[in-house]
C-alpha cells in the first residue's frame, strides 16, 4: 500500500535540488520528499520533508505535477527561506539497508543525462526553464 507523497521542486540559479540515491549498486535521483501524514495537506508534507531530508525551512508555492506512481505524489514548486542545505537528519540518513541519500545541486542542463525518477518531472522542469 503506497501512501501519497509530497516533493519539492528547488531551483536556484539554474539548479534544481535531488537526492542522488546509490542501492544495490544502482544510482539515480529523486526530488526530496516523502510520505504525507494523515493529518497533514501535500503541502506540509514536502515542508516537513524539506526539513528532514535537507536540513531547510521552505516557503512552498504552487503544485507543478501530479504524478500517479504508486499513491498520488505532488510535486511542488518552493523556495528555501532558512536552513543549511544537506543538513537533514532524518531517518533515511541513519539507515543503511536503504543505501546512500546524498542531497545535491544538479544543473536543469544535465538533467536529461542522468536518472532522475519521475522523469515526467525532471523534463517538466527542462520546459519551464527552456
Amino acid at each position: 500500500m503506497m501512501r501519497d507523497r509530497g516533493s519539492a521542486v528547488l531551483i536556484e540559479n539554474k539548479k534544481v535540488a535531488l537526492i542522488k540515491r546509490i542501492k544495490n549498486d544502482v544510482t539515480y535521483y529523486v526530488f526530496p520528499g516523502g510520505g504525507i501524514e494523515n493529518s497533514e495537506t501535500p503541502k506540509e508534507a514536502t515542508k516537513r520533508e524539506a526539513y528532514e531530508e535537507l536540513g531547510i525551512d521552505i516557503d512552498v508555492k504552487g503544485c507543478i505535477a501530479e504524478i500517479d506512481f504508486g499513491g498520488k505524489q505532488y510535486f511542488f514548486l518552493g523556495d528555501i527561506v532558512g536552513g543549511t542545505f544537506g543538513t537533514g537528519q532524518g531517518e533515511e540518513f541513519s539507515d543503511e539497508n536503504k543505501g546512500s541519500y546524498i542531497p545535491m545541486w544538479v544543473n536543469i542542463d544535465n538533467l536529461s543525462s542522468i536518472d532522475v525518477k519521475p522523469k515526467e518531472v525532471a523534463e517538466k522542469i527542462q520546459s519551464l526553464f527552456k
